[in-house]
């Protein structure tokens, strides 16, 4: 029986446009999936931003056009709205377009809502999955998220809400006492709260942390302390999005993280 293939959507067909959404991974190119890869072969259109891994761009056909729609975190922002539009617009022309994002399109990402706007608009659509920032960034700079006999399970949490905002889901304080490794993105403008609120929720203040930021890029820079410690540290480094934090003892250790992978030559 023939496999199913994921970027190929149920209802496409020649002269009708269609949209594959393609999870880039953390931003180096080595980690892209080959069905993504295969996607952005086959592209008409791209659709970007800042967080995808733009190096991957150098494999789209010469004819493809791309369309950059940048979030800067309190920077220039194209509005989520707008984003959708474009998909859809550029859909409609019979255009094969790939969303490309950096990350998981699912995991704390807009992908649900660009499915849902595309499939109101009957627009075929498919969804790539990306490598997730949450567990590679982590294991890039040699901080595994479990590790036998230090954490028996993570917790994945966005920081884009800090605690004690009224839009915020999250109870910080069954997090305090969970035991699994807390694993926070899109938290460096809250981190503060973060780690005040934890503190306060009784997470021992000398608990192991570690916040990587532009993982598995030349740039990428680790800064580690304790919880108590850490907004001053990173403060320090001048650490800026994207990053991931780890809380937990997995963050004291220092096993060795694979790097930059261009760098050892296992990617162009």
């Amino acid at each position: 029986m023939p496999r199913a293939d994921p970027a190929e959507p149920t209802g496409a067909g020649p002269g009708r446009g269609r949209v594959t959404l393609v999870g880039g991974g953390p931003g180096d190119p080595g980690l892209i999936t080959v069905a993504g890869l295969r996607a952005l072969r086959e592209a008409d259109v791209v659709v970007t931003d800042r967080l995808a891994p733009q190096e991957c761009l150098a494999e789209i056909p010469a004819h493809a056009e791309v369309i950059d729609v940048a979030k800067i975190p309190r920077g220039e922002q194209t509005s989520q709205e707008t984003i959708n539009q474009v998909l859809v617009d550029q859909a409609r022309r019979g255009r094969h377009v790939v969303r490309f994002k950096g990350g998981d399109p699912y995991v704390f990402g807009r992908g649900g809502e660009e499915v849902i706007a595309l499939t109101q608009a009957g627009i075929p659509v498919s969804v790539v999955p990306g490598v997730t920032s949450s567990i590679a960034a982590p294991e890039l700079a040699g901080v595994p998220v479990t590790h036998r006999g230090l954490a028996q399970g993570f917790t994945v949490v966005s920081g884009h809400v800090a605690p004690g905002d009224p839009r915020s889901t999250v109870d910080w304080a069954a997090l305090a006492r969970t035991g699994t490794t807390l694993v926070v993105l899109m938290g460096v403008h809250t981190l503060r709260r973060i780690c005040t609120r934890l503190l306060a929720d009784g997470m021992a203040p000398t608990t192991p942390a570690a916040t990587i930021a532009d993982a598995g890029l030349a740039s990428q820079r680790v800064v580690r302390a304790t919880l108590d410690e850490l907004p001053d540290a990173v403060d320090a480094a001048g650490i800026g999005s994207p990053a991931v934090t780890v809380i937990g003892a997995v963050a004291g250790g220092d096993l060795p993280g694979t790097g930059d992978l261009a760098a050892r030559g296992l990617v162009r």
